[in-house]
Formats: structure tokens, sequence, C-alpha cells
């Protein structure tokens, strides 16, 4: 077992909040990002981002405020969507840091913790900069973090338990006949399609994936692709919204033409999904999302419990 005393961990990605405690390293987080909110313990600790943009906004607005953020931040060398409580960063006093580069909407970038950690003197934790851009990356991920602590042992033993609950959902997926076709969308206004893991986790589940390729950021859409492509399942889970606030901006859909006639609207195959808390969260819980997935697409076969909670039927 690794000496854990001298550690004090500050998490600054949800995801990589829950790698953190699934390793068995809770007791030494010391502080987490303002989205880290699972398990629910960590909420007793200081947050160290806050969110420059209103997030209660519309989908079109949030889209718009984070398009503008970045290029403010492009043109004036500043911080990106999130603010570093550089005050509070200092009490902390972290060993680690535990941040990411995949995506700068997400998290708090490389370069914003780079940024802060500047202005501290004589703080100089150590980085652990996490690039979950497929589902191989994440288990990298989890070996990653797991290395920095010298727990490599915890974090091959945690990837082999969640390969695990994986392949035995998609071994027993794989063996039915059909093979629905699906389109992910991450978000609805732009419309955006899922990429990065989904695409593997769509397969695993039995399904098709029409949008998103594997490993690759998750592409800008038509409503004319989606409506082209007429898909035989609709999985609606956008990032950073849960299941009520997803169910809102389904109307935003509902009004485009055609909708009532694709396949997957008249046979009461659309569905929302808790986009925040699994499909756009990178770590241990996409085991979960594989679950919810096989339910929507093979109910006849799969039954995990999700329905209700993590996803449920539009139509």
């Amino acid at each position: 077992m690794p000496d854990t005393s001298e550690l004090r961990i500050l998490s600054l990605l949800a995801s990589a909040t829950e790698i953190v405690c699934a390793l068995g390293f809770r007791d030494q987080l010391v502080g987490r990002s303002h989205e880290c909110d699972f398990p629910k313990s960590v909420a007793e600790l200081p947050t160290v981002t806050v969110p420059k943009i209103d997030v209660g906004a519309s989908s079109r607005e949030i889209d718009d405020q984070v398009k503008s953020a970045l290029r403010n931040a492009d043109a004036m060398d500043a911080l990106g969507v999130y603010d570093v409580r550089v005050d509070v960063l200092r009490g902390l006093n972290p060993t680690h840091i535990v941040t990411q580069t995949q995506c700068e909407v997400c998290a708090v970038s490389l370069r914003d913790v780079e940024a802060a950690v500047g202005k501290l003197a004589g703080v100089e934790p150590t980085i652990v900069s996490l690039q979950p851009n497929s589902l191989d990356d994440i288990w990298g991920d989890v070996m990653r973090v797991a290395k920095s602590f010298g727990a490599q042992a915890r974090g091959r033993d945690l990837v082999a338990e969640l390969k695990k609950r994986m392949v035995v959902i998609a071994e027993s997926a794989h063996e039915l006949s059909s093979a629905p076709t699906v389109a992910a969308i991450e978000w609805v206004d732009p419309l955006m399609a899922a990429g990065n893991w989904m695409p593997t986790l769509v397969d695993m589940a039995g399904g098709k994936n029409l949008f998103g390729k594997v490993g690759l950021h998750s592409p800008w859409m038509t409503y004319e692709e989606l409506r082209s492509a007429d898909p035989d399942v609709i999985v609606i889970a956008p990032c950073g919204f849960d299941l009520g606030r997803t169910r809102e901006d389904v109307s935003i859909l509902e009004v485009q033409p055609g909708w009532s006639s694709l396949t997957a609207v008249k046979n009461g195959r659309v569905f929302v999904a808790d986009g925040n808390q699994y499909f756009n969260r990178p770590g241990p819980r996409l085991v979960e999302t594989l679950e919810m997935l096989a339910e929507m697409l093979h109910p006849d076969r799969f039954d995990f419990g999700h329905r209700g909670s993590g996803w449920e039927t539009v139509y």
C-alpha cells in the first residue's frame, strides 16, 4: 500500500474526482472544481473554480457565451470559460492537481491551471493532466492518476474490474440479431453529435452509431443530416445537463420539420439521458452509461434499473 500521509489532492475535473475516489483516495482530496459532485461526500470540499458563463441560460445562449469566452481568451492570453480562485488554491497547498487537456469547454484547461500555479510563490504541485479522447484513453488516465500517487496496483485492479463489467454487456449485446441505428446527440442548439468514447459504447451496447467518430471531438451536425439518416434510436444527452434540463430541450427538436415522421419518433425510441453524470463524464461510471444504452437499445435483454433515474423515454 502506498504511503498517503503526505498527499493533498486537488481535482479540477468531475471525472477525475470520481477516479481519485474509486482508487481509494477520497480522504486525500482537499479541494475540487465547482462541477465535482460525485461521490456526494465531496460536496463538503472547497471549490477552486467558478464558471464565467451563465449556466442557467438557454442552450443557444450557453453556446454563444462559450465561444465568446474562448475567443477572448485566445486574443488576450487570458483564462477561458472558468476562473481559478487563486486564493483558495494557495490555502489548500496541494501536492497534486488533476486537470485535463481534452476540452476547454468541459473543465479548467491545463493552461489555466499552469497560469494559476505560476502566481503561487513556493507552491510546486505535481500536475496530472488527463486527455480522455476515447475509452482506451480513459483506462490510461486511470493508470496515470494511480501512478502519480504510487498506486499502480490499485489502478490495474480498477481498470480490470470496469472492463470486465463492460465486456459482459458487450458479449451479450453482440449475440443479438438486430443492431438498431443510433443518433447520439450531445448538444441540441446548435446540434452536435456525440464523439470520443460514445461511438464505442453504442457499439458495445449492440447499436450502430451514425454520427461522431471514435477518439475524435464531438462534431457539429445539422437537423437535415439527422432527418436524412432517419435513425432507429435517438439518444439526447447534452453535456453538463441533468435529466430534467435535457427534457426541456426536446421542444427545440419537436418544432423541426418532419420530426414527427422520424422512425425513432414514430416507434417511441427517442430517449433523454443524464449527460452530466454519465454520458459526458469520462470516468468509472461510463460502465453505468453502457448499461443505460443497452437498456434503451435492447429492453428485452437488459434491465439494470436505470430507467427513470439516468434515462427515460420521451415518446
